[in-house]
Parts: C-alpha cells; sequence; structure tokens
C-alpha cells in the first residue's frame, strides 16, 4: 500500500500489519521508513512545454506535417492513434491535448534494482519527440527485490494523474496565443521488455503459455536442455504463401494461421472474471483457477 492520501497518517500497512518506520536505535528522533517511492509531478512538465517559446510551436506538429500514404513517419500516422482518435473526436479537436507514452525500467546501480518511470511526449516532431530533453522522469522505486504484480501498487500516482488530466485537464497558459486553454492528456502506450511487459499487463510471461499474442501452448521442449521455446511459431504470423513459411535449417513447413486478434473489450471481459487479488509479497502465490493451463492471468492490471 501507498501511504498516501487517506492512508498519509498511517503507521503499518492495512494488509500486512507491517510498520511504516523502521525501529528507532540509540537516540534518533528522524523516523526512517522501510521503503520509499519518490514521485515527481507530471502536470507542470506538461504544462512548461507550451509556456515555452522554444517548444510551443512543436505542440501541434502531428497535426500540421505532411503524412504520406502507406508510410509511418510519427506515431499519429499510426492506426491506434488514427483509432483513438475516431473514438474521442472531442479530445482530438483540440490539438493542443496531449499524448505521451509511458517508459518503464530497471537498471541496478550498486547492485540495488530500482524501477523508473518515464512519460514520453509523443505528440513532438519526429526528430525531438526522442530526445531526452523531453523525456520526463516522474517516479522512482528503490528495491532491492523485482516488484512483479505488486508494481500497480507504486502505479497509483500515475493512474491518479491521468484520471484526473483526462476528465478535468489543467489550467495551461499557451505563450503562442498569450491565452488560458484547459490541457487535457493520454495515455497512448507503454513502452518496455518483455518482462515488465508482463508486470504491467497482468499476463505472466513464464510458462507455456507465455505469448500474449497466442494465449495458447505453442511451444516445444528442447531435447538437451529440457527448456521451452517458441522457435517455430513466430511463422504463422506471415501471410500463407509467404517465403518464410518454410524453415531453411530443418524444412518444416509451418501449416498453421495466426490466431484471431483479440479485442480490448474481449480481454477486459476475460480478466473480470478472476477477480481482484491482494498485493504483498507474502501473497505472491496467488493463482487464478486455469492459471498455466487455460490462461496466464496474475491479476487485474490498475491500468
Amino acid at each position: 500500500m501507498l501511504y498516501y492520501l487517506e492512508n498519509a497518517e498511517l503507521t503499518e500497512c492495512m494488509t500486512c500489519r507491517h510498520s511504516r518506520y523502521k525501529p528507532r536505535t540509540g537516540m534518533e528522533k528522524t523516523l526512517v521508513t522501510y521503503k520509499k517511492l519518490w514521485y515527481f509531478p507530471i502536470t507542470p512538465k506538461l504544462q512548461r512545454l507550451f509556456m515555452s517559446p522554444k517548444t510551443v510551436e512543436h505542440m501541434t506538429w502531428h497535426q500540421s506535417h505532411d503524412a504520406v500514404d502507406g508510410v509511418m513517419v510519427h506515431p499519429s500516422d499510426g492506426k491506434a492513434w488514427k483509432h483513438f482518435n475516431s473514438v474521442h473526436p472531442h479530445f482530438s479537436a483540440e490539438l493542443k491535448n496531449m499524448c505521451f507514452g509511458l517508459c518503464i525500467d530497471g537498471f541496478n546501480p550498486f547492485r540495488l534494482f530500482i524501477a523508473s518511470y518515464y512519460t514520453h511526449c509523443l505528440q513532438l516532431a519526429t526528430k525531438i519527440c526522442i530526445r531526452l530533453d523531453f523525456m520526463f522522469l516522474f517516479t522512482v522505486i528503490p528495491d532491492p527485490n523485482n516488484s512483479s504484480r505488486n508494481i500497480d501498487v507504486c502505479l497509483r500516482l500515475l493512474i491518479d494523474k491521468l484520471m484526473q488530466l483526462w476528465y478535468s485537464g489543467a489550467l495551461t497558459y499557451d505563450v503562442s496565443r498569450k491565452q488560458i486553454f484547459r490541457m487535457r492528456a493520454v495515455l497512448m502506450w507503454t513502452i518496455n521488455n518483455f518482462t515488465v511487459y508482463g508486470m504491467v499487463s497482468g499476463w505472466s510471461m513464464h510458462g507455456k503459455l507465455a505469448c500474449p499474442y497466442c494465449i495458447e501452448n505453442k511451444t516445444f521442449t528442447l531435447t538437451n536442455g529440457g527448456k521451452m521455446s517458441f522457435f517455430y511459431w513466430h511463422r504463422h504470423f506471415f501471410p500463407t504463401n509467404h517465403n518464410y513459411m518454410k524453415d531453411f535449417f530443418v524444412g518444416r513447413v509451418e501449416k498453421d494461421v495466426a490466431p484471431l486478434c483479440i479485442s480490448s473489450e474481449e480481454l477486459n471481459d476475460m480478466v473480470l472474471e478472476y477477480g481482484d487479488i491482494v498485493f504483498g509479497f507474502q501473497f505472491a502465490k496467488q493463482k487464478f483457477p486455469g492459471f498455466g493451463l487455460t490462461h496466464n492471468w496474475v491479476k487485474q492490471s490498475i491500468l
């Protein structure tokens, strides 16, 4: 749990009753917490992009650049962005509304595993949207253990700010027009490696059902190592007449076709069937019925 908002003054965890603070030794007067989460508000960082004459001119570039049919030079040229605009026309009608991605990464300085969260402004021009200047750090979680499914606890701050930016927005000054407008924002994508993808999505990346696209057993066991491999099965995503449907090494021809794409609504209904889990490392072994046999869901993602 986070000691946050209505729980800010509590001194022990509501789930496991673990103390918030370490025992005092000697004459220490300062209470030391067991764990900390550093949070840097994201809203002022987004507002600053409109308040600077150097960046405000780039904030509507995604709507004014010359698009080429069949060529994706910017995320706004992709199907996902266009689909979002068609579903939420009121949001897309205001060109200054923000679209950004969430980057989640872990690094290990001094043998201390740390998870970091960055927001990544996507609507800027292609040449600058991936520059370090426009990647905003908003959360740092120092933890010697892998957060795994418990990462949702730390994501609550992000979710609260996303909900606020989506529904009520934030009053922002546009230096180019010298006027105040209500800026809204939406999270379009998450960007992470395969392991963190499993933590965030709630679909375990281990076992025979590890592939989140097939959602079925497509593995075979290596003869000598005994490990599971998905080596051949990626070929069924090619068209049936593609040259790569035949494996050049062993001469095996792939005859299966790609699985049907499951919509987000269907996935949501699927996850809702399994209910909630209790977060915390002492509850890490909780499993939904059928885990590893018919599905690989370990939680309902906070996203």
